[in-house]
């Protein structure tokens, strides 16, 4: 009824303000004056339809008042229902998720700096490892490891110092020996079998120092776990630290022999190329040094071969160990980017489906096309052939 009612009372108040000032007020006949004059304006026509707008709304105000408060409580309720809802709901999904978290941890802050920070590359973590010995296992927080790893490198290195000094004196003897005569004594081959043992001990610990430290190096690559790193990076960059760690990585161990046995026999050959190079070094030195002044040497050429061969021919077989041995070290290289290409791509196709349905199948195929010079579809008829791979 109050609706109704505030209806009514808008219709007045739209009609009332469309009507003219004649219709809206009873006023007299107007006094025409003869005399030529216009008549005057009404002044007070403007705020006679003020006051009676104002009090046509306050009015309506009255009137819809009620229906004002009671649409106004029933909002105000509904809003409150929603709000309750709304808050119940987001406290069971808050409790929910309190239950998966440890309030009492905390959380740990993140470093940020040049030299130390959480965000720091893979690629960056390595290079600083390899100038700094056990900055990967700091970084990685595993220091239980330097022990180790300064152990190991420490006791290697310091092994093969030590070893080192007793081979340089018997390598020198030695050659000072065979620049004189080369003819075989006991005390020749004495002194070439303790500098032979002396120099494998050598190299036994140089290969452990080495083997310790890039060992490390790997290490600090596999266990980097700060940043989100694909696998592809990390069996590329262990295929960069040492050959067939890659394929270790990628689990591809069949091929780990043919990368470690291809590298064992580039390294052999370089080696038996080198000291092929250098023995026909000393001799061409030699029977030249004996061409130039042969007074120096009474009692004839003191070369391995005895002057049996000029020095063209030596200088020849020099050139042959010396060519081979670069060929080798070029080969070695080539090896190494290889297994580098091949962890890389092997890594990439870790992740790639290959369907073992090798399948063709070829089946009739019917088909209506509409041509225009016979008013009409017709049928073609042919054959269709789907490939799976």
């Amino acid at each position: 009824m109050a609706s109704l009612r505030t209806r009514l009372l808008l219709l007045a108040a739209a009609l009332l303000l469309g009507l003219p000032a004649a219709a809206q007020l009873h006023r007299g006949a107007r006094t025409l004056v003869r005399s030529g004059l216009m008549p005057k304006p009404d002044s007070l026509r403007a705020e006679r339809d003020s006051l009676r707008l104002a009090g046509l709304l306050l009015e309506m105000d009255s009137v819809a008042a009620p229906d004002y408060a009671a649409d106004s409580a029933a909002v105000a309720a509904l809003r409150t229902d929603d709000r309750r809802t709304l808050d119940s709901l987001a406290a069971a999904r808050y409790a929910a998720a309190l239950q998966g978290l440890d309030t009492t941890a905390k959380r740990p802050r993140l470093k940020k700096g040049w030299f130390m920070s959480d965000s720091m590359s893979l690629s960056k973590v390595c290079w600083l490892s390899t100038v700094l010995p056990g900055y990967g296992q700091v970084y990685n927080r595993q220091y239980w490891k330097l022990p180790v790893l300064y152990g190991t490198v420490g006791a290697g290195l310091a092994l093969f110092l030590h070893e080192n000094k007793t081979y340089k004196p018997l390598k020198r003897a030695y050659e000072s020996y065979t620049n004189t005569s080369l003819a075989r004594t006991p005390e020749l081959d004495a002194l070439q079998t303790k500098m032979i043992r002396s120099n494998t001990r050598r190299q036994i610990y140089l290969g452990i120092t080495i083997a310790s430290y890039v060992y490390f190096i790997g290490d600090a690559a596999v266990n980097y776990s700060t940043n989100e790193v694909s696998s592809v990076k990390k069996a590329t960059t262990l295929a960069c630290i040492f050959p067939g760690a890659g394929q270790i990585y990628n689990k591809s161990y069949w091929k780990v022999p043919f990368v470690v046995g291809g590298f064992a026999s580039m390294i052999y050959c370089i080696d038996w190329n080198n000291r092929g190079y250098q023995r026909f070094k000393k001799a061409y030195n030699q029977i030249s040094d004996y061409e130039q002044h042969p007074e120096k040497y009474p009692d004839g050429p003191v070369d391995e071969f005895g002057g049996r061969y000029s020095a063209s021919y030596i200088l020849n077989l020099r050139n042959n160990f010396r060519r081979n041995r670069d060929l080798c070290i070029i080969i070695s290289g080539a090896l190494y980017v290889l297994q580098i290409i091949d962890a890389h791509v092997d890594a990439h196709l870790k992740d790639y489906d290959i369907s073992d349905d090798l399948s063709m199948n070829l089946e009739p195929l019917v088909d209506y096309t509409y041509v225009p010079t016979l008013g009409g579809n017709r049928p073609v008829f042919g054959f269709n052939m789907s490939l799976k791979f």
